[in-house]
């Protein structure tokens, strides 16, 4: 028998511990490998209905950027942006890249009116932080402030499947099936991750969550290198690997996932105001998603009563249109979260 600890700091119960993770976005399959690969006492299932392709996250524009959550502390904001960010630019930098779908991005985030604070807490995160200068903005005559920086993007039609196979080989498991109560999984599961996102609004009941719809074009423009977004975050360009992406919509509580042709215009339109080569740029396809809206994500775990037993549930979802950049720090917080559980299940056995 070997002499070496498992890694969770349970000596006392090497029994498996079965751990349900539910939805296959970029929140789903984060949360997974986080648990897969570090704790190895546990045997890690990914539950969903729709896999890559198919998830509000390959429709994102997968910039990695961040605003204020109302109801988190700053410094956990801070802390789950940093992670992303250094976990982006990681791979960025590895032989990963291509397959993975991330590379770095230059460009601007413009203001028509300059902010109260010029420096955001992520500024000195991404790479070169700085003002931009009066000539900068001359671009863009109704707009009175910008900042200019280098950050990163992830495609998430590469970097999903790209997930799945690292969890895949941490010795996960992957299922294909609805999952309509959490009761249902409390049978076969020690310890369920909820990462559902908008579904958590009838899965778990949170009244919080509202879907938040948004309408995006995928634009042949190769002479587009730079991303330019208006901070209200109703238009924008990003340059990708393939295409670039151009948006968009925030149509609160509107469950429509086919095309407006009324919306792609005005996209169009808009985005074209900011860089007038878009209307010579050919549309390639034009894809529709129901963000997960909440006034700020739900990163907890509680004790919920399934079956006569008291099943430990881990939450993770309600990340609005920041999904990608916040996945992996969140998706830490929850292996944490899965931790305290593994301590308080033996204890639970015992009594």
């Amino acid at each position: 028998m070997s002499s070496k600890a498992p890694r969770c700091g349970l000596t006392f119960r090497m029994k498996t511990v079965r751990v349900a993770v539910v939805g296959a976005g970029v929140i789903g399959f984060s949360t997974a490998v986080r648990i897969a690969e570090a704790l190895p006492i546990c045997s890690v299932t990914l539950l969903a209905e729709k896999f890559s392709p198919d998830t509000t996250s390959d429709v994102a524009a997968g910039i990695v950027l961040a605003q204020e959550f109302p109801d988190i502390p700053l410094e956990r904001q801070r802390r789950w942006f940093k992670d992303g960010f250094d976990h982006f630019f990681a791979i960025a930098h590895s032989e990963d890249a291509p397959e993975a779908g991330i590379m770095m991005c230059s460009g601007c985030q413009i203001f028509r009116e300059a902010p109260a604070n010029m420096k955001p807490y992520w500024s000195d995160i991404v790479i070169g932080y700085r003002p931009m200068t009066d000539r900068e903005l001359k671009r863009f005559p109704n707009h009175k402030f910008g900042q200019a920086f280098t950050t990163l993007k992830c495609e998430c039609s590469s970097y999903l499947p790209w997930l799945e196979k690292r969890f895949r080989k941490a010795g996960g498991r992957v299922e294909q099936r609805r999952v309509n109560s959490l009761q249902e999984l409390s049978n076969d599961f020690d310890i369920i991750v909820n990462c559902t996102g908008l579904g958590s609004k009838t899965l778990v009941g949170d009244d919080q969550v509202q879907p938040i719809r948004g309408q995006v074009l995928k634009m042949d423009a190769p002479w587009l290198k730079h991303f330019i977004r208006d901070v209200d975050g109703m238009t924008y360009i990003y340059p990708g690997i393939h295409s670039v992406t151009i948006g968009g919509t925030r149509q609160v509580e509107d469950m429509r996932l086919h095309v407006d042709e009324g919306d792609s215009r005005s996209i169009l339109e808009r985005c074209s105001r900011l860089e007038p080569s878009l209307r010579k740029a050919k549309v390639l396809y034009q894809s529709v998603g129901l963000r997960p809206g909440r006034r700020s994500p739900r990163v907890e775990r509680e004790l919920v009563q399934m079956g006569g037993r008291q099943v430990p549930v881990v939450h993770n979802y309600g990340h609005g249109g920041w999904g990608v950049s916040f996945s992996w720090g969140t998706s830490m917080d929850a292996l944490e979260l899965v931790r305290q559980c593994l301590q308080e299940i033996p204890l639970q056995a015992k009594l």
